[in-house]
């Protein structure tokens, strides 16, 4: 084969598909043109690869295909008009979606750490098992309050934050097994209703109230959040329903997870600037607490009142369904 015939031939091919490629929009007739020329230069580099193996042709060939095919599959690019869509329309209807298991993950939870507190309270015995005498003092005389002010502010804040969206990511992405959010959700509520036992035994609940619910309400809110949306991808695979395959139902709830868990970082972002600056801060303790409850009644406003809105008027770009992005005109 005549290699310079066949650059030749075909060139004007490969020139027009480089073109239509670095094209950031295409109408119908360029799409279709865009798939043929794509079909046809991965042909050529097969011949040129068995027959005259080049190598500036060939590389030339493998990026344009390589380019080519990515243009084929890609999605839509970013914009920030869809990035503000996700939070006024795409987050809050999954939060509302998935209400009825975090909403009762949350009463569930807190109904088990009220009793784990008051077990603890009204039994020193307990605790010593998991504490000495020089510790629970120690805690309650100035460890529990020197926790929030023992770092610079904003890299506790930052501290916190990772640690807490990990743990609401482990949640939700755990969810599949079921068993291990019971787990991390325990180990958790376990740590708090231990230590609200402790002070409440030492006659600190205020103190203990002051410095937990101005970060409190919202961050144990976002990891029920992660518990109960971890949960019902893990009961996807149990009852999927009549319309959908286990396997299909576990990727729908698995998506709607990950749109969660975008949310919840940022709300967790929130209460970590919440711990970090209104907790500790010199500010009266009723108006810590007010200021905590406060962005927590707004977040609840968003998941549930934005969230009913949004879900009445979702639209199909809102949430996407297929798992793979195909050309079409």
């Amino acid at each position: 084969m005549d290699l310079d015939a066949f650059v030749a031939e075909h060139g004007g091919e490969w020139r027009r598909l480089r073109l239509l490629v670095s094209r950031r929009r295409l109408d119908a007739d360029e799409a279709d043109e865009l798939v043929t020329l794509y079909q046809r230069t991965t042909t050529h580099l097969s011949i040129v690869r068995s027959r005259v193996p080049d190598a500036v042709i060939l590389i030339e060939l493998s990026n344009l295909v390589i380019a080519a095919r990515a243009a084929l599959v890609r999605g839509p690019r970013f914009s920030w008009r869809q990035s503000g869509r996700f939070f006024t329309h795409t987050l809050p209807a999954e939060l509302y979606r998935a209400r009825r298991w975090w909403i009762v993950t949350t009463v569930v939870s807190m109904a088990v750490v009220v009793a784990m507190g008051w077990y603890f309270a009204t039994n020193p015995a307990a605790v010593a098992m998991f504490s000495d005498r020089e510790e629970i003092q120690a805690l309650v005389d100035h460890r529990f309050v020197d926790y929030y002010s023992a770092y610079e502010a904003t890299h506790f804040g930052l501290q916190v934050w990772t640690n807490n969206a990990v743990i609401v990511a482990k949640c939700i992405a755990a969810g599949v097994l079921i068993l291990p959010v019971f787990y991390i959700l325990f180990f958790n509520l376990f740590n708090v209703g231990l230590t609200a036992g402790v002070m409440a035994d030492a006659g600190q609940t205020g103190t203990l109230l002051t410095f937990l619910a101005p970060h409190g309400l919202l961050e144990l809110t976002c990891m029920f959040i992660g518990a109960g949306v971890g949960l019902r991808i893990g009961w996807s695979w149990i009852a999927p329903g009549l319309t959908r395959t286990r396997v299909q139902a576990a990727i729908d709830e698995g998506r709607a997870g990950v749109r969660i868990a975008v949310g919840l970082a940022v709300a967790l972002a929130v209460a970590g600037l919440l711990e970090s600056f209104v907790t500790p801060s010199a500010l009266p303790p009723l108006l810590r607490v007010a200021i905590g409850a406060l962005v927590w009644l707004l977040f609840l406003a968003y998941a549930l009142g934005r969230g009913r809105v949004a879900t009445e008027a979702l639209r199909p770009e809102d949430e996407e369904q297929t798992a793979y992005l195909v050309p079409t005109a």
